[in-house]
């Protein structure tokens, strides 16, 4: 019992695990929706678009956080206005949008000489550095981009699986793709703490992935997706506690982990397994 209560024993630990609880939770969500509609790379891509936005907002003194919230909605907004408006696909929209945002932000950086704000807590993250009033912050946000996917569950179900029907029965596709790019950009913002820049992305993807790997219906798998990241968010913790690595790297490499294993006990790939067998044994009798 000591090693699961002695982190709990300091006050940047239980603040660090309930922060990686609701982060866990609301990336999982909504990278299921990420991962159904083969979106995982724009998650990467404004992950590293709000770079810029927290540089800007370093600059005229605002809160870092704001700024990078506000441009990386502008910035998902802008990725869906231009593919949706040109016939530039989906991802090479992303690229040309999350490069130039991260160079304006990297530009602006270098003009700064005096920048005292701690960069790598940015890319890589620093969960065990949240306060109280960034867990105000993170579960008020977790709290709205939840109620936003509880309000719109049916929409949002109905326009991932098949947006032509979906369309064709007065359901606003167009819509719920820029509300969804908002809800993920919200995501980015919140999760930026707790797994930075670089890794952000991965909190979106892997638990939904692991949660394809063993199902194909949308509630068990939204379902086994938030336990994935909530388990994960907490298991790393404790590793990175224990190993003296970093956080957000820990939760990453457990919900990796996660994902592994998932593929080995498939039942998908079993079925696969299963067959091909079949198909040898088939064989060998015809010989």
């Amino acid at each position: 019992m000591d090693i699961l209560t002695a982190p709990l024993q300091h006050d940047f630990m239980i603040r660090a695990i309930v922060a990686a609880t609701l982060i866990g939770l609301i990336c999982s969500i909504v990278g299921v929706y990420v991962v159904l509609r083969n979106m995982s790379f724009i998650g990467d891509g404004l992950a590293h678009a709000s770079f810029a936005g927290i540089v800007i907002a370093y600059l005229l003194k605002m809160d870092l956080y704001v700024g990078g919230l506000i441009f990386t909605i502008l910035t998902a907004l802008g990725i869906g206005a231009v593919s949706k408006r040109s016939e530039v696909s989906l991802d090479t929209t992303i690229g040309v949008f999350f490069t130039a945002a991260f160079a304006l932000g990297v530009a602006l950086m270098s003009r700064v000489r005096t920048y005292v704000v701690d960069l790598q807590d940015f890319l890589f993250g620093n969960i065990l550095a949240i306060d109280r009033n960034d867990l105000i912050i993170i579960a008020t946000l977790a709290a709205v981009v939840l109620i936003v996917i509880a309000a719109l569950y049916k929409e949002l179900l109905f326009s991932s699986f098949d947006p032509v029907s979906a369309g064709a029965s007065g359901v606003p596709v167009d819509l719920l793709n820029y509300v969804l790019l908002v809800i993920l950009a919200v995501t980015i913002i919140v999760s930026l703490q707790a797994a930075g820049i670089i890794l952000v992305a991965s909190l979106l993807v892997t638990p939904a992935a692991t949660a394809y790997q063993l199902t194909n219906r949308f509630g068990p798998m939204m379902v086994i997706s938030a336990c994935v990241g909530v388990g994960a968010g907490v298991v790393g913790l404790y590793l990175s506690y224990y190993l003296n690595v970093a956080s957000g790297a820990s939760i990453v490499l457990v919900a990796t982990a996660c994902f592994f294993l998932a593929m080995a006990l498939s039942p998908k790939r079993r079925s696969l397994l299963t067959a091909l067998l079949d198909a040898r044994r088939t064989a060998a009798r015809v010989r």
